[in-house]
């Protein structure tokens, strides 16, 4: 008899619900968006019950397609966006909307950790990377400082996958990939109690911990019907976005790296080392709970695709005669030579982590002439996320020592192949895309818990299950075009970090006063 795992994507702007059979074959797939507020600037909120609404809806949706009765469903289990922070009442649930990872609200609180910090062995523990306003515990800070009430109030505070388990069980913990975000030591396995108190938060406002393969309860009988599953159906404990789109990737053994195109983007390398953070890249925990994950995320990736679809594309998207508005952008890049005329684009729209740490750069276009046309732009706004995987690359290679000589590639946007291909030129790196990348996450978590429920016997045992759909290689023509262009793409930052941090600076910090 068939069985299957309902995984779910939890992201930024959308549920995705994937049926995967535990061979990891993908059966379906449904979504369902909800909104970021944006309260104040540099603010980004969710409401956690629109997360657990999408799930649930997308639950019954997608047994109604596929046809699969609930028995056969063996675990319900999540990949989360990560550092979500939703303060919770022990009889009352969230006591205010989730502070979601975009938001950069205690850029003051991080400044003030980092000034105590410095020369400080308690740096390298709580984060390995600088802490910045969109970091954990700055914003927990944040929280204690400004809305004291919720803060004394709260029995603890979940993430995105904790919320969910809470609410599909009843139960609050953390597993650790979501934890290692927050100040856990990835060699004990425990939170960093003593670093809580040193820096004023309560360490009993941290919930219990959990691996990503165990399991954390069972469906309540409301929770169930609401999901249209079996009451008592296993709930897994999952992992963050990141750890789990590696496992997803295929990318599971010592040193092996992918790179994940969606609506952020990073570089990420599954260790056994626990390498310090720098450049803007930071080490958590691996899904695997015998290694770690060195991370190095670029905060916008097909996020700067989606705004210039929103932007120039608009009579495009709204013609019913075109029924996907990026396979039309991807004819037209395809118009445009290598180089796009010489104009840049920078993809830093929302702030950057990696490949540099700044939460006041914003993206650019430049070099920008009359000779420019709208598919120009396009092209420049493909080839400017590429200069910065490169970029990302570059870094882990060089200064964490980890040779990635190809680079297998998930997420939505590996489904375009004009972006692989200026993604292997700029790189000049052989690019593998999975079959089926934009469900990686949910398939990554899939496989976690299939692990977890004893189905495969190590993640080692995984890399056999994930195929590669189509492998581009780089082209050298496109290759030389590129590299001079990069090494400008690079000084952009290093020219205008103090015009981007002297216009933005300002606003940012007085409204987090």
């Amino acid at each position: 008899m068939d069985k299957y795992i309902v995984a779910h994507d939890v992201g930024t702007s959308s549920d995705k619900a994937v049926l995967i059979d535990i061979e990891g074959r993908v059966h379906g797939s449904c979504s369902q968006a909800y909104e970021t507020h944006y309260p104040n600037p540099g603010w980004a909120e969710q409401d956690p019950e629109d997360w657990w609404r999408a799930v649930t809806q997308t639950t019954r949706l997608l047994l109604e397609k596929t046809g699969v009765p609930p028995s056969d469903v063996v675990c319900l289990t999540c990949s989360t966006q990560m550092l979500g922070i939703v303060p919770m009442d022990s009889g009352k649930g969230p006591l205010r909307p989730a502070i979601i990872w975009l938001d950069n609200r205690a850029g003051k609180q991080a400044s003030r950790l980092m000034r105590k910090f410095i020369n400080s062995r308690v740096f390298a523990l709580i984060a390995g990377a600088p802490l910045g306003g969109k970091d954990g515990i700055p914003k927990l800070l944040w929280l204690k400082e400004e809305e004291p009430d919720i803060y004394n109030k709260m029995c603890c505070f979940l993430d995105v996958d904790g919320y969910l388990i809470y609410r599909g069980t009843g139960n609050m913990v953390m597993e650790w990939t979501g934890a290692s975000v927050f100040g856990l030591d990835l060699k004990k396995k425990t939170w960093l109690k003593g670093i809580f108190r040193y820096v004023g938060l309560d360490p009993e406002k941290f919930p219990p911990l959990v691996r990503s393969i165990d399991k954390v309860g069972t469906l309540s009988r409301e929770a169930a019907n609401e999901c249209g599953l079996l009451e008592g159906t296993p709930v897994m404990a999952g992992a963050g976005d990141a750890p789990s789109a590696a496992v997803g990737a295929g990318a599971v053994g010592e040193g092996e790296g992918h790179v994940y195109f969606g609506i952020s983007g990073w570089v990420g390398v599954v260790t056994s080392r626990m390498p310090k953070g720098k450049c803007g890249a930071a080490t958590i925990h691996s899904a695997d709970p015998d290694k770690a994950f060195l991370f190095a995320e670029t905060e916008t990736a097909g996020a700067c695709l989606r705004w210039i679809a929103d932007e120039f594309y608009k009579s495009e998207k709204s013609d019913p005669n075109i029924p996907n508005v990026y396979a039309l952008m991807d004819e037209m890049v395809d118009q445009i030579p290598p180089g796009s005329d010489y104009l840049i684009f920078t993809p830093w729209m929302y702030g950057e982590r990696a490949p540099i740490d700044d939460c006041y750069v914003r993206s650019s276009f430049i070099n920008l002439s009359a000779n420019h046309t709208r598919e120009n732009l396009l092209r420049a706004v493909y080839e400017g996320v590429a200069y910065n995987i490169r970029w990302i690359v570059e870094i882990v290679e060089k200064e964490f020592k980890f040779p990635l000589p190809r680079l297998r590639v998930i997420g939505g946007g590996a489904k375009g192949k004009p972006w692989m291909q200026i993604l292997a030129d700029v790189t000049h790196r052989n690019v593998e895309a999975v079959c089926a990348p934009q469900d990686a996450g949910a398939v990554g978590a899939a496989l976690i818990a299939a692990v977890g429920l004893g189905i495969y016997p190590d993640f080692e045992s995984l890399k056999k299950v994930v195929k590669i759909e189509e492998t581009f290689e780089p082209q050298e023509k496109n290759c030389e075009i590129y590299d001079s262009l990069f090494h400008s793409y690079q000084e952009v930052y290093s020219n205008l970090r103090g015009f981007y941090s002297k216009l933005n600076k300002k606003r940012f910090d007085e409204a987090n006063l």
